[in-house]
């Protein structure tokens, strides 16, 4: 305990000094604890830990914060003060905190939940708990991001009127997208000038859009959300190394835990199409306009059920060096 009360107490200057500082390091070592294993050494990818006279030394100037030499210390000597373990602290249900080997789970299993997994565009009118909502952004987080930035945001919308709401902006959107695609002059031109995206909407969008706006207007039949009651916008905020690819593997950790909740969800890219294209959307739901917005995912209990696994097309496989 003398050990971790010395530590400790340097940590508050040691904020101060590196707040400011691109991966910065906080990484702490006790001494009287390390073992001289050089575990923590092996694993770490930014060389912030190196042996020194037989102990663990913090001797790097960045460090991604990912926790690896903690998690692989046998002696509980490191502690990494980046990392807060609260927004890993679940309410619906109780985590099993025993790290997983590789090979130890059963693959046949997850692959039984990945493809059952399906989009869901039927749902009950019953509200998703807010607790529920939490967990799952909490379980889209453990997802992997590039040098480890987690810079993704979540916006929630937990209420139907909420989502509802989002879909009137989005489908005004649409409506003057689709006045413009009308023009034949326009498209036209936009080819000319190497901006074929207006054709290409119209040739491959405009009479599906045009129709489910006329019935959300005529019998409020809503085709965009399909009735779900809650709603996650995953984003990312400037600086990460791939902002994208973060945001969407949070999304899919989000999927298929939603899955195991009982709870049904869909993928609206049309929604994301329309929030970059009209910034006052994102204003609208209190998203900074820094923040780019990668996914959309529709929530509810859903109101289908299916009998067997369905197929997919045939994948385009490579293998190099043959």
């Amino acid at each position: 305990m003398e050990g971790w009360n010395r530590l400790r107490g340097k940590k508050s200057q040691l904020d101060l000094e590196t707040r400011m500082i691109s991966k910065r390091v906080t990484t702490l070592i006790n001494e009287e604890r390390c073992i001289g294993c050089g575990l923590c050494v092996r694993v770490c990818p930014k060389d912030t830990i190196s042996m020194v006279d037989g102990k663990a030394k913090v001797t790097g100037i960045e460090s991604l914060a990912c926790g690896h030499c903690a998690a692989v210390c046998p002696e509980s000597a490191i502690q990494v003060t980046e990392i807060d373990e609260s927004p890993l602290s679940y309410t619906t249900f109780d985590e099993d905190r025993r790290w997983l080997k590789h090979g130890e789970f059963d693959t046949a299993q997850l692959v039984r939940l990945m493809r059952s997994r399906r989009s869901c565009r039927n749902y009950r009118e019953k509200p998703v708990e807010r607790k529920l909502l939490e967990d799952l952004v909490k379980i889209g987080i453990t997802a992997p991001s590039g040098t480890n930035s987690q810079e993704w945001t979540f916006t929630i919308l937990p209420a139907r009127d909420r989502v509802v709401a989002l879909g009137k902006e989005i489908m005004l959107y649409y409506k003057e997208l689709n006045r413009l695609a009308e023009k034949t002059w326009l498209r036209l031109l936009m080819k000319i000038i190497g901006k074929k995206e207006l054709d290409w909407y119209y040739k491959n969008y405009y009479a599906a859009v045009k129709e489910g706006i006329s019935e959300w207007e005529k019998s409020g039949r809503e085709r965009l959300f399909h009735g779900a009651s809650a709603a996650i916008l995953v984003a990312c905020r400037p600086g990460a190394s791939c902002p994208a690819e973060d945001a969407l593997l949070a999304t899919e950790n989000i999927l298929l835990a939603a899955h195991t909740m009982g709870l049904g969800t869909c993928l609206i890219g049309f929604a994301v199409s329309a929030i970059r294209q009209k910034p006052s959307i994102k204003i609208s739901l209190g998203i900074p306009p820094e923040e780019t917005v990668y996914s959309v995912i529709a929530l509810g209990w859903p109101d289908e059920t299916y009998f067997r696994l369905a197929g997919r097309r045939k994948p385009i496989m490579r293998f190099v060096g043959e």
